[in-house]
C-alpha cells in the first residue's frame, strides 16, 4: 500500500520542481522591462520586485536609463512614490526623462561619495513604504553589504537595481539577476545584454536592444538629413556622398548647466 502513495507523492512533487535546463518561474511579482526580447529571457517575464538586480558596466551610467526607464515609470505609477537615485554619476535630465514617462517630481537624487553613506542611504530608502524603486551606484560594495540590501528589498517589496563595474562579475553576488550591459562593438546603435545569473539555463547569445528609443532615433535621423542637405547646398559635400565629420546633439541641461547623461554624439 505504501508504493502507490510514494508514486503519487513523487508525481505531485515533480510538478513543482524547477529543472535547471528550463527558464524558471518568478517566485514573486515582476514588472515588465518594456523590452519584449528581454522579458522573454527573464523568469516571470520582467524585473523582480523585492529583489536585487545587478547591472555590471564598464562605464557607470551607460545605457542604464534606456534599459530601466519603462519599468521605473511603471513602478512610479503603481506605487505613487519616488525613484531614489543613490550615487548617480551625473544629474538626471528631468525634461528628457519626463518625455519618456518618468516625471521630474518622481526623482530623488541622493549625492554622496562615501561608500558607507551610500549603503546606509540605500538601506533606508528600501525601508520607506512610499519608495517606488531604488537605483544605486555601489562600485565598492562587498558581498555581505549587498546581502543586507537584498534582504531589505525582499522585506519591503521594493525593486532594487545596483550598478557595479564589470570586474565584479568575477565575484559572487546575492542578486537575483545579474546582467552585463555594454555597447555592441559591431553596431553602436545596439546594446548587448549578457545575462550572467538567472533562474534558468545559461544564455547562449546576448539579448540585443536598440540603444535609443524610437523618438530619439527619429530626431537623430532628421538632424543628419538636415545637416547633409545644408552641406550640399553649401557645396561642401557632393550629392550622394556621406559626411564624415561628427554631429554632436546636445540636450540642454535641466535647470541650466551641462548635462552628461543626455549628451549624445553621433557620427553623421
Amino acid at each position: 500500500m505504501g508504493l502507490p502513495f510514494l508514486d503519487s507523492f513523487s508525481a505531485a512533487a515533480g510538478r513543482g520542481v524547477w529543472h535547471a535546463d528550463e527558464l524558471g518561474l518568478a517566485d514573486a511579482q515582476v514588472v515588465a522591462t518594456g523590452h519584449t526580447a528581454l522579458d522573454a529571457e527573464l523568469p516571470g517575464g520582467g524585473w523582480p520586485i523585492g529583489a536585487m538586480t545587478e547591472l555590471l558596466q564598464s562605464v557607470p551610467e551607460a545605457h542604464v536609463w534606456r534599459l530601466l526607464l519603462p519599468a521605473l515609470a511603471q513602478a512610479v505609477e503603481a506605487r505613487g512614490g519616488p525613484v531614489v537615485l543613490i550615487g548617480a554619476p551625473y544629474e538626471p535630465c528631468g525634461p528628457s526623462l519626463a518625455a519618456q514617462g518618468l516625471p521630474v517630481e518622481a526623482l530623488m537624487w541622493i549625492k554622496s561619495d562615501a561608500p558607507p553613506a551610500r549603503l546606509w542611504a540605500c538601506e533606508q530608502a528600501l525601508r520607506c513604504a512610499d519608495v517606488a524603486a531604488v537605483l544605486a551606484w555601489l562600485p565598492q560594495a562587498r558581498v555581505g553589504e549587498l546581502r543586507r540590501l537584498q534582504l531589505a528589498a525582499a522585506q519591503h517589496d521594493v525593486m532594487l537595481f545596483v550598478c557595479r563595474p564589470e570586474s565584479a562579475a568575477r565575484g559572487a553576488s546575492p542578486a537575483r539577476l545579474r546582467l552585463q550591459v555594454e555597447s555592441c562593438a559591431a553596431d553602436s546603435s545596439q546594446i548587448e545584454l549578457h545575462i550572467l545569473k538567472r533562474r534558468g539555463p545559461p544564455l547562449a547569445a546576448p539579448v540585443m536592444l536598440p540603444a535609443r528609443n524610437e523618438r530619439m532615433t527619429a530626431l537623430l535621423a532628421a538632424a543628419r538629413l538636415r545637416r547633409k542637405l545644408r552641406l550640399q547646398q553649401q557645396g561642401t559635400v557632393p550629392v550622394g556622398d556621406t559626411a564624415t565629420s561628427a554631429t554632436v546633439v546636445r540636450i540642454d541641461a535641466w535647470k541650466g548647466g551641462p548635462n552628461a547623461l543626455d549628451r549624445i554624439a553621433v557620427v553623421a
